[in-house]
C-alpha cells in the first residue's frame, strides 16, 4: 500500500473508533500522528464524569473544566495539581501497614483515577512495583474473591467463548494494543488460582504502562477461566470463576483455539502475552500461534532474556565469550527451557550452530540431568542429552547437581528449581574450581525458595562470584567490598519488547528479539554498577531500559524483515533508527491529565 493511502486509512480507522468509543463509553481519544493520545473527547456531563476513571482527575478539574463539563458545585472550590494529589496519595499509601491494604488503596485509586494511580507509581516504582507486582500481587490472586471490588478486564469461560468476537468488539473503542492472557493455571510460585489470575494480568499492564508507556485505555487483562483444579477454590462459596474442574485435552485446545481466533479478528495488530500457563501448555501454545497472533509468553521469553542480559553483563566483567561457557539450569520447567532456548539462540548468533549451541546447556530436574531416555514432557526434549554420546552421563551417580557441575565443567549455574538452599557449599565451591570467577545466578521466587543467598556465595567463592537474583536482596558486603545484587526481573523486558513490536509493526515476535532485548537491558548496566557487581540495571531506571529494549526489539523487527508500517501511527520510521527512535518515545503516554474537550 501507497504510503500516503496508509496515513488515510489510519485517519479513517482512528474517526470509527471513536464513534464506537463515543456511543458505548460518552467518551473518546484524540491522538497525534505518532499515535499518542493528546485529547479525551467526552460526551457525558456532571458526576456521571467521576465514574469514567480515563477521564476523571478528581479535585484537578480547573475551574473552566468544571464550568465546561457541569461540574460546577459537584467539587469542593479549591483546585489541586496532579503534584498536590501524588503528595496526598503517597501518605495514605504509607499509613497503610500490609502490603496488601496497600495493594488494595493503589487499585481503588486506579479504578477511579487512572492517571493519578500511575503518577503515584511512577513518583516511587522501586518500592510499589513490589505492592503492584510481585511479590504482593500473589496474595491479592488468592484473595480475589474475597476482596472484589470492581471488574477489570474480562472473563472468559465455557459459558461465553462462543460469543468471544462479540465481546471483544465492545473494547474496539480503546483501541487494544496490548493484552495480557492467562489461564490461571501456574501463577507464579502458588499454581492454580482459577479466577484470581486477572490480578496478574492487570499488575503486568500496569507495568507495561511504567515502561513502555502504553496508555492504560490501549491495555486489556484477560482470564481464560477453564475451570480450576484447587480444591480449596472449589469448596470457597465466595468464589467467583467457574465452578468446575478444568478442563483438559481437545476440549481445552479447542476453547484456546476459539479464543486466538476471536482475538486475531478483533486486534489483528495488538501484542497478545501469554502469562502463567502450566509448563507444558505454555509451550504447545505459544509454539501453536507463532504466526496467527502477534504474540509471546513472558514466563519463558522474559524469563529467558533478562538472565541473559545478566550473562552478558557477566561476560563484560570476566572478558570472555559466551561460547567458552559452560551452562546448567537447574530446574527445567518453563522458566529454565526458556532460559536454554535463549542462551541458544545467543550462542548461535556468535557463530556456533545449533547443535553446538545445545551441546554446552545442560538442563537438570528433580530426577538429575534431563537425558533423551527418560519419559519427559515434549518441551524438555530439545536440551536433553543422549547418554550414548556423554560418557560420563552413564554413571548415575554422576546425573545430579553436583555431579553435573563437576563433570560437564559448568561455569554458569542458573537455579530456576523453586529448591530453596540447593545451591550447596560444595555445589558453588565445585563451579568456582572450574572457573576463576563463576556466575551463579538463583532466580526462584520468593527469597525462602532461592537456590542460594548472595551472602552465602560470595562467602564461598571469596567475593568472586557474579551473582544475580530472582528475588530482591539488599547489598552483601565481604571482605571490605560491599557488592549489589541484581535482580533479574522479567519488567526489564516485556514493557520494551511490547512497545518495540507496536511501533515497527512487527508481524509476528520473534526469539531474535529478546535477544536484541538481553544485550539492550545489559547495556544499560554502567561501569560503575559493573565494578559493584550489578549484572543488571536498578528497577528505578526501567524507563529508560524499556526505551534501549524498545528500539533493539524495533530494529531487530527491521533487520529480519518482520516490520511493517506502523498501524498506530501516520509517522514513518522507515527503517532507519533515529526515526524510529522519534517514534517510540512519542508514542509513549506519561501519567498526566491530558486536556479534556467537552462535546
Amino acid at each position: 500500500m501507497e504510503d500516503s493511502q496508509r496515513k488515510v486509512n489510519c485517519r479513517v480507522q482512528a474517526v470509527a473508533a471513536l464513534g464506537d468509543d463515543m456511543a458505548e463509553n460518552q467518551f473518546g481519544f484524540k491522538y497525534d500522528e505518532y499515535g499518542n493520545t493528546r485529547e479525551i473527547l467526552v460526551y457525558a456531563s456532571g458526576p456521571t464524569i467521576h465514574n469514567i476513571s480515563f477521564v476523571n482527575k478528581g479535585t484537578a478539574f480547573s475551574l473552566p473544566e468544571r464550568k465546561r463539563l457541569g461540574l460546577e458545585a459537584a467539587l469542593p472550590p479549591a483546585v489541586r495539581t496532579l503534584e498536590h494529589q501524588v503528595e496526598n496519595s503517597i501518605i495514605k499509601v504509607n499509613s497503610k501497614n500490609a502490603p496488601i491494604e496497600k495493594f488494595i488503596y493503589i487499585r481503588s485509586l486506579f479504578d477511579r483515577n487512572v492517571a493519578l494511580a500511575h503518577a503515584l507509581i511512577k513518583s516511587d516504582i522501586e518500592n510499589l512495583m513490589g505492592i503492584i507486582y510481585t511479590p504482593t500481587v500473589g496474595l491479592a490472586v488468592q484473595q480475589y474473591s474475597s476482596m472484589f471490588r470492581q471488574a477489570n478486564g474480562l472473563h472468559f469461560y465455557p459459558g461465553n467463548i462462543d460469543q468471544a468476537e462479540d465481546i471483544l468488539r465492545r473494547y474496539i473503542h480503546r483501541d487494544i494494543r496490548v493484552a495480557v492472557v492467562t489461564d490461571n493455571q501456574g501463577i507464579l510460585g502458588i499454581g492454580d488460582q482459577g479466577a484470581g489470575g486477572i490480578a496478574i494480568c492487570l499488575g503486568k499492564l500496569m507495568l507495561y504502562t511504567q515502561g513502555a508507556g502504553v496508555a492504560p485505555w490501549h491495555c486489556l487483562p484477560i482470564s481464560l477461566d477453564v475451570g480450576t483444579n484447587n480444591e480449596r477454590l472449589l469448596e470457597d462459596n465466595d468464589y467467583l470463576g467457574w465452578r468446575h474442574r478444568r478442563i483438559t485435552g481437545d476440549e481445552y485446545l479447542d476453547f484456546i483455539r476459539r479464543f486466538a481466533m476471536a482475538f486475531r479478528n478483533v486486534f489483528p495488530n495488538a501484542l497478545c502475552q501469554w502469562e502463567d500457563f502450566s509448563k507444558q501448555n505454555a509451550f504447545a501454545i505459544r509454539d501453536s500461534y507463532l504466526h496467527d497472533l502477534i504474540s509471546f509468553n513472558d514466563d519463558i521469553q522474559g524469563t529467558g532474556s533478562v538472565t541473559l542480559a545478566g550473562i552478558l553483563t557477566a561476560m563484560k566483567i570476566k572478558l570472555e565469550k559466551l561460547k567458552d561457557q559452560i551452562f546448567l539450569v537447574h530446574g527445567a520447567g518453563a522458566g529454565g527451557v526458556g532460559v536454554a532456548e535463549q542462551i541458544g539462540v545467543a550462542l548461535v548468533e556468535e557463530g556456533l550452530t545449533e547443535e553446538e549451541a545445545k551441546d554446552r546447556i545442560f538442563t537438570l530436574d528433580s530426577r538429575g540431568v534431563v537425558t533423551t531416555d527418560r519419559d519427559i514432557e515434549d518441551y524438555k526434549m530439545k536440551f536433553a542429552k543422549d547418554k550414548s554420546k556423554i560418557t560420563w552421563l552413564q554413571d548415575e551417580q554422576n546425573r545430579d547437581l553436583l555431579g553435573a557441575v563437576t563433570k560437564a565443567k559448568v561455569t554458569v549455574l542458573i537455579g530456576t528449581s523453586g529448591v530453596g538452599g540447593c545451591f550447596t557449599q560444595e555445589v558453588v565451591e565445585a563451579v568456582h574450581k572450574n572457573t576463576e570467577r563463576p556466575v551463579i545466578m538463583p532466580l526462584s521466587n520468593p527469597t525462602i525458595m532461592a537456590e542460594a543467598l548472595p551472602e552465602d556465595i560470595y562467602r564461598w567463592t571469596d567475593g568472586k562470584a557474579l551473582v544475580a537474583t530472582g528475588s530482591p536482596f539488599d547489598p552483601v558486603e565481604h571482605n571490605g567490598i560491599t557488592h549489589r545484587i541484581g535482580q533479574c526481573n522479567n519488567v526489564f523486558v516485556f514493557p520494551g519488547v511490547g512497545l518495540g513490536v507496536l511501533g515497527s509493526g512487527a508481524r509476528e515476535v520473534l526469539p531474535q528479539f529478546f535477544t536484541a532485548a538481553a544485550h539492550a537491558v545489559s547495556s544499560c548496566v554502567s561501569k560503575a554498577e559493573m565494578e559493584e557487581g550489578l549484572l543488571v540495571p536498578a528497577v528505578g531506571s526501567l524507563k529508560d531500559v524499556s526505551g534501549k529494549v524498545a528500539l533493539a526489539v524495533g530494529m531487530s523487527a527491521v533487520e529480519h524483515g518482520v516490520s511493517r508500517p506502523c498501524v498506530f501511527s501516520t509517522f514513518q520510521h522507515e527503517g532507519d533508527e533515529a526515526r524510529m527512535n522519534e517514534l517510540l518515545r512519542k508514542m509513549r503516554w506519561d501519567p498526566e491529565y491530558l486536556p479534556i474537550v467537552a462535546m
